[in-house]
């Protein structure tokens, strides 16, 4: 299979980094996209924080070049109409010391103009701190689809941003697989893989947490769609899986028939 599996922090439902890390380490997996910060009790997982803790994040670096594996996305630096974007200047010391590959943003509803500079100032933030910069689109945010997302690009230099490509906001934004096939591989930054329908069934927020299905459950072209990418581009699973709330031992016994039967599908 030529496309390496990550798995993104949405699969494995609050877990704590440490057994987010090693779970993939496990199951062969080359990335994992995280948060800094997981507040409140999320299924049986416990809070946790990269913020406050040094000494996990000294376990997470540790955890990483053990298992050979890299924070492919840092998320949670979003646009704000209350914080302005300097202000995410602390988390993105917090991602580039933990060895980050990409820092992921969305532009959270903003304002068109005002998401266009936040995005701006946020890619010149994250490339100052060696690290690279990813814009996602949704049809819930300002920027709804990949055409509106290239308009982001152009605004903020090709050479400063890419653009996280996730497969249900893809599709589900009228998406074709040639666009993608015909885009510069170099503007493709993060990919999220999930399966899905192919028309929505009502609130499509509430559909992103609930509805991101196993691939080969839904109706996404994910074969097609993942031949259309630049070889050996990591694919971060991005799932609703109930089972992974349910502790570390039952995620990963799920887990472990999940990767299989992507990377069988995607064979």
């Amino acid at each position: 299979m030529p496309h390496p599996i990550g798995i993104d922090m949405r699969t494995v439902a609050g877990m704590g980094p440490i057994d987010h890390v090693r779970l993939a380490t496990d199951m062969g997996c080359k990335a994992v996209s995280m948060g800094l910060e997981q507040t409140g009790q999320s299924h049986r997982y416990a809070p946790w924080s990269l913020r406050e803790d040094a000494a996990l994040r000294r376990e997470v670096r540790a955890a990483l070049s053990d298992g050979g594996l890299r924070i492919g996305l840092g998320e949670g630096i979003n646009g704000s109409a209350s914080i302005a974007p300097d202000a995410h200047a602390g988390d993105l010391d917090l991602f580039a010391e933990l060895g980050t590959r990409r820092i992921g943003a969305r532009d959270n509803g903003l304002e068109r103009d005002r998401a266009f500079d936040y995005m701006a100032r946020l890619a010149e933030m994250t490339r100052e701190r060696d690290m690279d910069f990813a814009f996602e689109f949704s049809p819930v945010m300002t920027f709804r689809n990949l055409q509106e997302a290239l308009a982001l690009v152009a605004h903020i230099g090709q050479d400063r941003v890419s653009v996280t490509v996730d497969a249900m906001h893809f599709f589900r934004t009228g998406g074709k697989v040639r666009e993608l096939a015909e885009l510069d591989a170099a503007l493709i930054g993060h990919v999220r893989l999930c399966d899905g329908l192919l028309k929505g069934e009502g609130d499509y927020a509430a559909e992103l947490e609930s509805g991101r299905l196993i691939p080969g459950e839904g109706e996404l072209p994910l074969r097609e769609f993942v031949d259309a990418l630049p070889r050996g581009k990591t694919l971060g699973l991005d799932l609703s899986l109930p089972q992974a709330g349910l502790g570390v031992e039952a995620a990963r016994d799920y887990l472990v028939e999940v990767v299989a039967r992507t990377r069988a599908l995607l064979a």
